[in-house]
């Protein structure tokens, strides 16, 4: 690759970086209002185990991609985004 192409490739994988981590974090932290109502009210009536059961499952996958491609905003998120939801899972199986 000559230079200018090396410069561009590295500017478009920082923009590339900066989209992901953004993303990452907006999707992440969508789920720490619901723990934090959880863990102050004590109640999960409302949340769908299956859906929670579900959702576990494909974070959990995301998470293994995102490995096996080494892609760190996705490891990031979704390493955050399972243990949170493994968190609203306690409270659903422990206070129904």
């Amino acid at each position: 690759m000559q230079h200018s192409q090396i410069s561009l490739f590295t500017e478009i994988m920082d923009f590339t970086n900066i989209l992901g981590f953004t993303a990452a974090s907006l999707t992440t932290l969508a789920f720490l209002p619901q723990v934090i109502q959880v863990w102050r009210s004590r109640s999960t009536k409302d949340i769908s185990l299956p859906m929670l059961i579900t959702f576990i499952a494909g974070v959990s996958l995301w998470l293994i991609y995102g490995m096996l491609v080494n892609a760190a905003p996705i490891i990031i998120a979704n390493a955050v985004t399972l243990i949170l939801n493994l968190a609203i899972l306690r409270f659903k199986l422990k206070h129904g």
